[in-house]
């Protein structure tokens, strides 16, 4: 059996979303971007393992070992 919550939100997100988000955000837009004007803040330094190239590709570093299929291994998984 499902409880009355699990059926009730749902349903009522549906309808936000479908029938008072178009008429409601319109006028609650401008409020919301005064307030959340700010950009992403983007660390040079993260905790992605690859470079950038200049010309915009994404470029991975590989630890130097590879699978017979061209793929790469990761050094730190656990082996049984």
């Amino acid at each position: 059996m499902v409880c009355i919550p699990c059926i009730v939100i749902p349903v009522l997100l549906w309808v936000y979303k479908r029938f008072l988000e178009p008429i409601i955000y319109p006028v609650i837009s401008p409020f919301i971007n005064a307030f959340w004007n700010k950009k992403a803040v983007t660390d040079a330094n993260s905790d992605q393992k690859g470079s950038e190239k200049s010309n915009g590709t994404y470029k991975p570093q590989s630890n130097g070992e590879v699978a017979a299929n061209g793929a790469t291994i990761a050094a730190d998984k656990k082996t049984d």
